[in-house]
Formats: structure tokens, sequence, C-alpha cells
């Protein structure tokens, strides 16, 4: 799996970044014990997917370091609906 540079651009591009729920906004409510949706929980999971596909793919330090920061910035500050899209459950 590729690393979708235009995804770092839709979520850069939002003057509201970090108005919406994130990936890590869910992992927090999972860790206080509340109940995720199913989408929520697919989110998650499509997310982690995606997390470790490209990190996995990574063929020196340099990169893998460089994706994982912007793995990190997406979890943090994009909105999980995102992972909900066909691309990301493959």
């Amino acid at each position: 799996m590729d690393f979708k540079s235009d995804i770092t651009k839709r979520f850069f591009a939002k003057q509201d970044i970090g108005a919406a729920e994130s990936i890590n906004d869910l992992r927090d409510k999972e860790f206080s014990g509340k109940t995720l949706s199913a989408e929520e929980k697919f989110a998650l999971v499509n997310f982690d997917r995606y997390r470790l596909a490209i990190l996995n793919s990574q063929e020196d330090e340099e990169q893998f370091h460089q994706h994982y920061r912007q793995l990190q910035v997406i979890s943090n500050l994009g909105d999980w609906r995102e992972f909900l899209k066909d691309e990301y459950s493959k």
C-alpha cells in the first residue's frame, strides 16, 4: 500500500483542523470505557491496517520516521470518518 500524499492534503487544506473527532479521540473514548459505534470501530481497524501497511513498506529508516510522523499528525488531527472509505478497507 502506498502512502497517499493526497490524504495529508485533504487534512491540512481544511480550515477547521482539529475541530473534527480524530482517530486518537476514538482511542481515548474506547480506553475510557465508552462504547464505540460499529463505524467508529471500523475506522480504527482501517486506520491500523493502513498504518501498518505504510510503515512496513518503508525501505529505509528515514522514510519510516517521516511516514510515522505524518501518521501521528493524521491520527491526532484528521477526521476519523476518512477511514470509513473503501480505499482503507482493502
